[in-house]
């Protein structure tokens, strides 16, 4: 595996984990505290900004000759 691949899919594993770790603090944690909630708004950014990252990389990855 290329070090272009693990990183792709190490960008998608990550948007992954941030988008379950949205999902878990806003629909299932019971005793959401400032902490937590804090959690929840960086993993739903995450889940934003991961996939946009990752299309950046792809493209200026491509360019690249290995």
């Amino acid at each position: 595996m290329s070090l272009r691949t693990f990183h792709i899919v190490f960008v998608t594993v990550c948007t992954l984990l941030c988008a379950f770790l949205a999902v878990w603090v806003f629909g299932f944690a019971a005793d959401r505290t400032g902490v937590i909630t804090t959690l929840g708004v960086f993993g739903a950014i995450g889940t934003l900004v991961m996939p946009i990252y990752g299309v950046y990389f792809y493209r200026k990855a491509r360019n690249i000759l290995l």
